[in-house]
């Protein structure tokens, strides 16, 4: 029997299928999995139990997760599973900023007690007057999960679409419209793009890409929506763009107390994936990863161990190793298992960084002896008997 813990409120269509081997409880220190959506875990204390922690969504900035690592705990993440919803949200901040649809609704809010509402309207909707999205172009930055949606949808709109990635993945690129126009640099993007969507993660080298240097080199009169994460943008820089005429709108999801309330800015309550569907779809993810790796071992969507997959095991026993990746570790676990005369069916060994995880599948049964002596070799830094 498995034991999870929910941080957050999970979706019951993605908690209604783990099996009956898993069982819900109230206490986090005595879970084997935890399931999280936004909540802070940096200041958390883990019990010795747990194994994994998957995060319903993409992002993984409230999880600490090297110190997960440094316990051999898996922390997953859902990438792709709410990419429609942010899609969306993004045609949303492309249509609220080049049509005035907020200014026109305020307007019709501020005169509904008006008796000549209807007739008044056609003189004051001037003042709300937009453009079409139909013939512009858009610079999409990171084509991921979202990212290509974003480009294919925009081509449907009548958009010209230039895509910049330099880590474009072959499932990216197969999934991406040949329409497309694919860059190699993203200035090429500054310079002939009316709307500049960024879907990057957030790291050192990506934190405040959009900075005033960008900016300069932009067309004069550009959108720039951020619906995937706040620091990837120097919000000053963009509202100086705003106030010195360069900077048309700055649509984003992540409002704050340097950007509300800022003419120019669109700011969005973090809604970008809040619908019921891709709350579905990313506990339903979640669920899978998380059963797959406590039954059999596999690693899928890791964000600080590298993906593994033997499939099901089937031989006698199976056995996972997490260790670090140094030389000379896999040679001391294998002679463990030569010395018990042990033989070893199948493996698979996978290395993320500084750290390295093996599936073995083994002619017999894995006996607690042979466990403590793994788990005494320098380096390993946990064990698990998968079967």
């Amino acid at each position: 029997m498995y034991l999870y813990h929910c941080l957050n409120n999970i979706s019951d269509k993605g908690l209604n299928k783990f099996s009956t081997n898993y069982m819900a409880i109230d206490n986090d220190k005595d879970a084997d999995v935890i399931l999280v959506r936004s909540a802070k875990m940096h200041d958390m204390a883990f019990g010795e139990r747990l194994i994994a922690v998957a995060r319903a969504g993409a992002g993984v900035n409230n999880i600490p997760l090297d110190k997960l690592a440094d316990k051999g705990v898996v922390v997953f993440n859902t990438p792709g599973a709410n990419s429609n919803a942010v899609k969306e949200m993004v045609l949303c901040g492309m249509l609220l900023a080049s049509r005035d649809i907020i200014g026109g609704n305020k307007w019709v809010d501020e005169n509904k007690d008006n008796p000549n509402i209807s007739k008044d309207m056609e003189k004051a909707k001037k003042q709300f007057t937009g453009t079409e999205l139909e013939g512009k172009s858009l610079g999409v930055i990171g084509l991921g999960a979202i990212g290509v949606k974003v480009a294919n949808a925009a081509l449907d709109l009548g958009m010209n679409v230039y895509g910049y990635d330099p880590y474009l993945s072959v499932n990216a690129a197969w999934n991406l419209s040949k329409d497309v126009h694919h860059v190699t640099n993203a200035d090429d993007i500054y310079a002939n793009c009316d709307f500049i969507t960024i879907h990057v993660p957030l790291m050192d080298s990506t934190k405040g890409m959009i900075n005033r240097d960008a900016i300069e080199k932009m067309k004069k009169g550009v959108i720039i929506l951020n619906i995937a994460r706040d620091l990837l943008v120097d919000e000053q820089a963009v509202l100086d763009g705003i106030d010195s005429g360069k900077v048309r709108h700055y649509v984003s999801d992540f409002p704050n107390p340097t950007t509300a309330g800022h003419k120019g800015a669109i700011l969005i309550p973090h809604l970008g994936a809040s619908t019921e569907e891709a709350e579905d779809n990313c506990a339903e993810m979640a669920v899978k990863e998380v059963m797959d790796y406590t039954e059999n071992g596999n690693i899928l969507h890791s964000v600080n161990y590298p993906d593994c997959d033997l499939g099901i095991c089937p031989t006698a026993g199976r056995i996972a190793i997490m260790h670090k990746n140094t030389k000379g570790v896999i040679t001391q676990y294998t002679k463990v298992l030569g010395d018990a005369n042990i033989n070893v069916a199948d493996m698979a060994n996978k290395t993320k960084g500084d750290l390295a995880y093996a599936l073995l599948d083994v002619d017999s049964k894995v006996t607690d002896d042979l466990v403590a002596k793994i788990s005494a070799i320098p380096d390993v830094i946990r064990v698990r008997v998968i079967k």
